[in-house]
């Protein structure tokens, strides 16, 4: 069956990392039908709080809500119960609090969804696509960034976690490791010829899922775009053209 570019677009999550009320609804206006999900991470969060959560659903737009929770299993239970009752899509927490605490968020989503919703995926970030080999040999975390990244993807698979934040260059490697509906959710996203910024682990929106991203996650080139809905109608064509030629 063909691949429609719905489908392509709701792989589209674009990081809404601002600060400004006022432009991030804008923002959220000019996309929505454009793009799958936005994501609301720590720097509107912590700007807005719940309140802006509500204020991008009542626009029709589901939020993946990116806080990276990591704490004593007991803490982030309840806090994901929290993000729960928030009416979220997916949100994620760090792999590296262990399978304890893994799994500790996996039961709180389910505990804080109203009866008759889904309750939020829940996601486990590996290793930031900020971080590279050298950068973990100077936290004293030896190996390959590759290879801590599979090992935390298992260890979040076997604790119930929905699926995994990683770049999009350990996905293929990932793929087939993990099982078929274990989430792949790709941050470090740049079009071609795009700027890096702060981002060492990067790959094009095509490439992203033709080594098997789920989702990825776009920020600067579209919300910094002069037109952010054209930069993300590109980005769902390009992503639509990776899927038809992957059938």
């Amino acid at each position: 069956m063909a691949v429609t570019r719905e489908q392509a677009r709701d792989r589209l999550i674009v990081a809404l990392d601002v600060s400004d009320v006022v432009e991030l609804l804008q923002l959220v206006r000019k996309l929505r039908g454009r793009v799958g999900m936005v994501k609301v991470g720590l720097e509107a969060f912590t700007a807005h709080g719940p309140r802006l959560l509500d204020e991008v659903r009542t626009l029709g737009v589901p939020v993946f809500l990116d806080l990276k929770l990591h704490d004593i299993p007991n803490t982030v239970e309840r806090a994901a119960a929290n993000c729960a009752r928030l009416g979220v899509t997916m949100l994620t927490v760090h792999a590296a609090g262990g399978g304890e605490m893994l799994a500790a968020a996996a039961s709180g989503a389910v505990a804080g969804t109203a009866s008759g919703d889904a309750p939020p995926k829940v996601l486990a970030v590996t290793v930031l696509t900020s971080l590279d080999d050298t950068m973990l040999a100077r936290l004293n975390m030896p190996g390959p960034v590759g290879e801590r990244v599979l090992a935390w993807a298992e260890l979040a698979e076997a604790s119930g976690c929905h699926g995994v934040v990683c770049s999009p260059l350990e996905a293929a490697a990932l793929r087939p490791r993990v099982g078929r509906g274990f989430l792949l959710v790709t941050p470090g996203i740049r079009p071609a010829g795009g700027a890096r910024g702060d981002q060492k682990r990067v790959a094009t929106p095509g490439s992203a899922v033709a080594e098997g991203s789920d989702f990825i996650v776009v920020g600067r080139p579209i919300t910094a775009a002069d037109d952010p809905a054209g930069a993300a109608d590109a980005i769902v064509d390009e992503l639509h053209r990776a899927l038809t030629l992957a059938r």
